[in-house]
């Protein structure tokens, strides 16, 4: 197979036009950024190169880990399984309590430390011994084409694909990107377009145009996370608000995560989300119609349990990201009841008890 340039500044970006007036218009999210010669866009790694735009993070990473697939979080794809880790560095979100700001908000190219082809990531991850590879750390969206690419190579040797994002999306671009993902994980800020502008300068609607889209028009399989802010997002009105519109336009059998918020970037000053918070929220959620609900960053079983729709029994538990039962047969079914359980499972049993130290990897 060719092994495609390490790393490109120069790689040609997709989804942009010219406009009358010499500027052009970047086309991969509903920013929209008009660039003169040489500007980048708000995600930073999107720039206007004479006439073209370019991906100048092509081929660079800011760092590879191997990472229990719970991690992303996905507890309805593979669970138990390892998936190889990575992501490049900008966003086009302005979230000012970012988890992961010193990637995402990085504005220097030294944050990219270690460069890779798309067959190098699948050949790496493969010897690695993982199910699949994720786009992630910083959103897949803005690098869409490196993402894209290895999405390719990672098929081609039988891996699978997975998106960590928070699905600020155009159409157009949207429908390439998640025809190559076999999961992703999209990040629902709020169930209010007033947080989304005040607190990520970007908007709600878009985001759930790209959960419908994912649900409907693919066969990506999709899972929700809300990190949970107190005082911001956490009220009960709208958890209702939210939770209805998960289960009447995604369906019943959607997973929604909770996760707990900690005090980091520009919100320091708000505090660590309560566990009785998470379990607060999942228990409307629940009550709303989702069946699958968990908290996340946190220490709470219950809240990591997945339970059988129809028998009620317990088929996957977890203490985190290690799996504690696995009572699914290799269909993905209650080994009790014989239902379905909604997601992508198949092969044996994971091994239980399992403990995943952080490992990080350099791809040669």
């Amino acid at each position: 197979m060719r092994d495609t340039a390490v790393a490109d500044e120069q790689h040609p970006a997709r989804w942009w036009h010219r406009l009358d007036d010499g500027r052009i218009q970047c086309d991969l999210c509903p920013r929209d950024c008009r660039l003169h010669d040489g500007q980048r866009g708000l995600c930073f790694v999107r720039q206007r190169a004479g006439d073209r735009m370019v991906l100048t993070t092509y081929g660079r990473s800011s760092g590879f880990a191997v990472d229990p697939i719970e991690k992303k979080p996905l507890n309805h794809f593979h669970p138990g399984s390892t998936v190889f880790s990575f992501g490049t560095a900008g966003c086009n979100l302005a979230c000012k309590f970012c988890q992961n700001w010193d990637i995402s908000k990085s504005r220097a190219m030294d944050r990219l430390m270690d460069r890779a082809s798309p067959e190098r990531i699948a050949a790496a991850a493969h010897d690695a011994g993982c199910t699949s590879v994720a786009f992630t750390y910083n959103d897949p969206v803005i690098f869409a084409e490196y993402a894209m690419g290895t999405a390719d190579a990672c098929h081609a040797r039988g891996l699978q694909t997975v998106a960590v994002t928070a699905g600020y999306m155009h159409a157009a671009p949207r429908r390439e990107f998640y025809a190559r993902m076999d999961a992703a994980n999209v990040d629902l800020k709020a169930f209010s377009d007033e947080f989304y502008f005040r607190h990520t300068g970007a908007h709600l609607a878009p985001v759930l145009e790209t959960l419908e889209a994912i649900v409907h028009d693919t066969g990506c399989w999709l899972e929700v996370t809300t990190l949970l802010i107190p005082g911001l997002n956490d009220g009960n009105t709208e958890l209702e608000a939210m939770s209805r519109w998960l289960a009447t336009h995604l369906g019943p059998e959607a997973p929604l995560h909770f996760t707990a918020f900690h005090p980091d970037y520009r919100m320091t000053d708000v505090a660590a989300t309560p566990l009785a918070t998470l379990r607060r929220a999942r228990a409307i959620a629940l009550d709303q119609g989702l069946r699958h609900v968990y908290t996340g960053n946190v220490h709470d079983p219950q809240g990591g349990t997945t339970l059988c729709t129809h028998c009620e029994r317990a088929l996957v538990e977890r203490d985190q990201y290690r799996l504690l039962r696995y009572e699914l047969d290799a269909a993905g079914a209650c080994r009790h009841c014989g239902t379905p359980l909604a997601g992508r499972f198949g092969g044996a049993a994971p091994p239980l008890g399992r403990r995943h130290p952080p490992m990080r990897v350099r791809v040669a």
